[in-house]
């Protein structure tokens, strides 16, 4: 199953543990490889480090650096390759692999704040507050194709061929990635506050939203299941309310996990709407493994 980053010196019986050396500044994304058990975390001191997690230990293996904090990270398909995007307003291709130096593959005209790769269309999406999304063909220069948004691009989650992307002003835009030059729907956010997260379900059937409000909602796509919809209120201690700042589901259980601001993260069954565990240590960010799940 998953390990994750910021964890605190208390005993845990998941027998979880802390990376080692930890970044410099807050950790914004966490991305491990399809393939191996190779961890790659972006964060705010402009860097992209990679472990290798063995046998309950983690092992520094590279890093690069951008010219400003890096928000967003994803894997190719294959594990070879790392993509990464930020506030110098492009993303980076880092073959980890094979040891290459990592070139530039995307640029917008803001902070790059989401990126996924989509194996199914040998594509890169990148989604940026300049109000794009970007298709990328990282053998060419220029983008295959510009999507305008409604708004600044908060959140973005792929699980082919379905594609949700959360903007500025409570906006919701889901996309048929079969026809991704077109928006399948539009959708206000079920939640009063601004979007921070978003999660595919496993079977594509809708999506999970989280925002700064300490609320997660679950909501269908197909306009005949909307009586299954729901929101709860999780990262909330007494009056003091936290972010919900990631949102992952289980690849094999579909259970998933919510981490927020409050430093805690939970595992939750959406179909029985129930709380499962309460880990007992820190953390702000969650990502499961895909590799030995």
């Amino acid at each position: 199953m998953a390990s994750l980053t910021g964890f605190s010196a208390t005993p845990n019986p998941n027998k979880s543990f802390e990376i080692l050396p930890n970044p410099g500044d807050s950790v914004s994304s966490l991305s491990f490889s399809p393939k191996s058990n190779l961890l790659v975390a972006t964060s705010w001191d402009n860097q992209v480090r990679c472990w290798e997690i063995v046998g309950g230990n983690s092992q520094p293996k590279a890093s690069i650096s951008h010219d400003h904090p890096v928000l967003c990270s994803a894997w190719k398909d294959d594990g070879t390759t790392v993509f990464s995007g930020g506030c110098d307003k492009q993303v980076k291709m880092w073959p980890l692999l094979s040891g290459g130096q990592p070139q530039t593959v995307a640029m917008h005209d803001a902070p790059v704040k989401e990126i996924a790769w989509i194996p199914q269309m040998n594509l890169l999406v990148s989604g940026s507050w300049d109000k794009t999304l970007r298709y990328w063909d990282t053998r060419q220069a220029n983008p295959v194709h510009i999507q305008q948004l409604p708004e600044r691009c908060y959140a973005l989650t792929v699980n082919y061929p379905l594609m949700i992307v959360g903007t500025a002003d409570r906006n919701l835009v889901v996309f048929n990635l079969q026809n991704p030059q077109t928006e399948f729907k539009r959708i206000q956010s079920p939640l009063k506050y601004q979007t921070r997260c978003l999660a595919a379900f496993p079977d594509q059937q809708g999506f999970l939203v989280g925002s700064i409000e300490g609320r997660v909602g679950v909501h269908h796509i197909d306009d005949s299941q909307q009586s299954k919809n729901f929101t709860f209120k999780c990262h909330r201690e007494g009056n003091d309310v936290f972010s919900v700042n990631s949102l992952n589901f289980h690849p094999v259980h579909h259970t998933f996990a919510t981490a927020g601001s409050d430093g805690a993260f939970n595992f939750w069954d959406k179909d029985s709407k129930q709380r499962l565990k309460v880990p007992q240590f820190a953390c702000s960010l969650c990502e499961f493994s895909l590799y030995n799940s």
